[in-house]
């Protein structure tokens, strides 16, 4: 369980009250302060909150922080920010802002690796190595998947309940990617994924990549006939994928080995509100067969 629902539940606050108390420096787990929200809360783990006590200095961002370490930094990527510049230099990306909420929180020259991206369009975990040592070790361990990671999609259709996609990915003009055809040479990509939920004319999906090709997810999905809603790049025009405000893929789950003592760091982060609503609709539609189920803003 987060430290924030858990702190919510026990103390009898708000969701929202319970998050500002852990970044204040005013919830204790075991004795010891810890201010990320979203760490997982180890079981038995004795909670103690002091509303009282003087607020720790804050730093005013636009960063939502779910695991800080003094070698690494879990954010929660919201979608439409790009993950880092691209050839346009853009000045407001997720790095951009770790960056800033580091140097501001510790001052100096924070060091912020990137280990690994996400489209921009997608939302979720995502985690920055805060000295050369860490983002060695973390990079080596995306390098051979050996990263604990599992995404949530809302994709078009039916698919089984669960299944492993196992197609090389070639790459075509610009940024798209394509099930290698036969006798052409690609990049091996797997994904496996569980059906968590039947929605109609769409479904809910766990899932979890064995490999990280660029786009692996989307254009999987998209090969098989189950094109993530909203992903205006892989789904075919003209059906149902492309109500969704923007694609429904979000990394819910990231998990690995601490770098220096080898415990397992896990963080989660929370289904945002756009992808909240869809479901919502998806769910309110099914429970009214026959009925046009309303639009999402596009």
């Amino acid at each position: 369980m987060r430290l924030d629902l858990a702190v919510a539940q026990r103390f009898g606050l708000s969701r929202r009250a319970a998050r500002d108390a852990v970044r204040a420096g005013r919830v204790e787990v075991g004795g010891a302060v810890r201010n990320e929200p979203g760490m997982e809360l180890p079981e038995g783990s004795k909670l103690d909150y002091h509303p009282n006590r003087p607020a720790r200095a804050s730093v005013r961002t636009r960063l939502s922080v779910l695991v800080e370490d003094p070698l690494f930094l879990i954010v929660d990527k919201p979608a439409g920010l790009l993950t880092v510049a691209t050839e346009a230099r853009e000045k407001d990306t997720l790095w951009s802002r770790a960056l800033h909420y580091l140097q501001h929180r510790y001052g100096g020259r924070p060091h912020a690796g990137i280990v690994h991206r996400l489209d921009k369009d997608t939302s979720g975990a995502l985690v920055f190595a805060r000295n050369r040592a860490a983002h060695h070790e973390l990079h080596d361990r995306f390098r051979t998947h050996a990263i604990d990671r599992e995404y949530v999609a809302l994709v078009e259709g039916a698919p089984a309940d669960s299944g492993t996609f196992d197609a090389d990915l070639v790459r075509e003009p610009g940024l798209r990617r394509s099930v290698a055809r036969p006798g052409q040479e690609g990049r091996r990509a797997v994904t496996r994924y569980k059906t968590v939920e039947r929605l109609g004319d769409a479904a809910l999906v766990s899932i979890r990549p064995e490999t990280g090709r660029t786009h692996q997810i989307r254009v999987h999905f998209s090969a098989a006939g189950h094109p993530i809603l909203g992903d205006r790049v892989y789904a075919r025009p003209g059906t149902g994928a492309r109500s969704a405000p923007r694609q429904m893929l979000h990394a819910r789950r990231l998990g690995f080995p601490h770098p220096r003592t080898g415990e397992t760091v896990s963080a989660e982060s929370p289904l945002p509100d756009d992808f909240e609503k869809v479901l919502s609709l998806l769910r309110a539609k099914k429970k009214r067969p026959g009925k046009a189920g309303p639009q999402t803003d596009r």
